[in-house]
């Protein structure tokens, strides 16, 4: 059997799929790609969880930061769980399970130490510094477009990266719908991001696997997260109130239930995702009584303006330092970058790309370092 014969029999699940599902020939790339038995969404899975940035989930906070408890969900966790939910969306829905999995296991890899008010306060340094905006949904494209493998990429399909660039499930709808685009079209959304924030909201997937990703991530994080608060005692168990239950029930485990059910019934056979208006809007609720009750609660003003230090002194260090060979910023970093990537990019997007690759326990032993220098 050659292997022509054997990416056929990989492909053949393909007879089964929604006339909207992704086709694997439709995949976009920017450099041609060696063909071998794997489908090419398939390979695309291979590529991002063979990735350093993949291997970085592991420590890199969810919501809560250096908890007490180790049963606490790390990013890696909260990557997993929207996977398993957007691809058993899409089984039902008859979608490219390939796809719909590549794009869940790279949605967050543009994530940065301590979540999002880190993300926030590398955001400030980037506009102060390069008058662009720094968003975790197009670091994450960077990263995987530009930044692995030493500077070359990993030469994803341009459908991956447009559902890592469109994923970002903070702004929940109740319906969402791809919209067709060409690779010029997904660099043009890309490239706008970083001047524009307003762009940055309003971003579409091209394909209905990125519209389930998007959905599957605000899936996978509104039940956990008050599971892990409900842990850490930051929420009683029946502090939910009752009009979202009865909707959603009273459990992750419900309220995920719940929501794939509701999607599986409004949205097979559409070109569209949907929910019921009364999903959506104990959704909706439930995002804003946890925003209100945990992620405005989950770092002390202590620990914020402790990482807006950490962040802005590191980075003033590492610019300072960026031709000292045995900085950090050069023998964990510059010296693994090809000539592409150091003559193409400036003194500061390099150490924002540094910082922004860290993890939680990386920066903090840098800063720790930096201070001994100090004293």
């Amino acid at each position: 059997m050659n292997k022509e014969e054997l990416k056929d029999i990989m492909l053949m699940h393909e007879n089964n799929l929604s006339p909207y599902a992704a086709r694997d020939k439709d995949a976009i790339r920017l450099k041609p790609l060696k063909s071998d038995i794997r489908p090419n969404y398939f390979r695309d899975i291979d590529r991002i969880i063979h990735s350093l940035s993949y291997t970085r989930y592991i420590d890199k906070t969810q919501v809560f930061t250096k908890a007490s408890d180790d049963n606490i969900s790390k990013r890696i966790i909260h990557v997993q769980l929207v996977s398993k939910i957007a691809r058993t969306i899409s089984r039902a829905l008859r979608l490219n399970e390939d796809l719909t999995e590549a794009i869940a296991l790279g949605h967050d890899i543009g994530h940065v130490p301590f979540g999002h008010p880190g993300e926030k306060i590398l955001n400030d340094i980037s506009l102060k510094y390069t008058g662009e905006y720094f968003a975790h949904n197009v670091e994450g494209v960077r990263e995987l477009m530009t930044l692995e493998k030493d500077g070359e990429g990993t030469n994803l399909s341009i459908q991956v990266l447009d559902g890592i660039l469109c994923h970002n499930g903070e702004f929940a709808l109740g319906k969402y719908e791809p919209t067709n685009k060409t690779k010029e079209e997904f660099l043009d959304d890309y490239y706008k991001c970083y001047k524009d924030i307003k762009h940055i909201d309003s971003l579409k997937p091209m394909t209905l696997e990125g519209c389930v990703v998007r959905i599957s991530d605000l899936i996978g994080y509104l039940g956990r997260d008050i599971e892990d608060a409900i842990r850490l005692g930051i929420l009683d168990k029946n502090s939910v109130p009752k009009e979202i239950t009865d909707v959603l029930g009273n459990s992750n485990s419900d309220i995920v239930n719940t929501i794939i059910l509701d999607i599986i019934k409004n949205s097979y056979d559409k070109p569209y995702i949907k929910l019921s208006d009364e999903v959506f809007k104990a959704i909706v609720a439930l995002k804003k009584f946890n925003y209100q009750n945990i992620y405005f609660k989950a770092n002390s003003k202590e620990d914020l303006q402790k990482y807006e230090t950490i962040f802005n002194e590191l980075f003033v260090y590492y610019l300072d330092n960026i031709d000292n060979p045995n900085c950090s910023i050069n023998t964990i970093y510059l010296d693994n970058m090809n000539n592409t990537y150091l003559e193409n990019t400036s003194n500061e997007r390099k150490v924002i790309d540094y910082l922004a690759g860290m993890t939680d326990e990386y920066i903090l032993r840098e800063y720790d370092n930096l201070k001994a220098k100090q004293k």
